[in-house]
């Protein structure tokens, strides 16, 4: 649960306590929290986070009758290629990459 800017430590403990081992959480009323080994790492988890919520938003405008159910087993078995995926993704192309565009439109963002 979102409690405002995490000045108190009690709020922080409590989020860490909610995320657990998990990397990315849903805060209601408030948004989505990363964590990872690298700002690269949690801003692409985090990309993909809201990008998959999206997603599941605009398939529920179709309605109970037009979502596709996967075969048992597939969505565990896509999380798990996943992650390797994604740390590639974003250390090698994806965060570079923003970080070129970066460049691009403001050179000065690194000072």
């Amino acid at each position: 649960e979102y409690e405002g800017v995490a000045t108190d430590l009690e709020e922080r403990e409590r989020l860490v306590a909610d995320i657990g081992t998990k990397d990315a959480m849903i805060l209601r009323n408030h948004g989505t929290l990363t964590v990872g080994k690298s700002v690269a790492d949690c801003f692409i988890k985090l990309y993909f986070l809201e990008r998959a919520g999206e997603a599941q938003v605009m398939a529920l405008t179709a309605g109970p009758g037009g979502l596709y159910n996967p075969p048992q087993g597939t969505p565990e078995k896509a999380a798990g290629q996943g992650k390797y995926g994604l740390g590639m993704v974003a250390e090698k192309l994806a965060w570079p990459a923003l970080l070129r565009k970066l460049d691009r439109i403001d050179p000065g963002f690194r000072d």
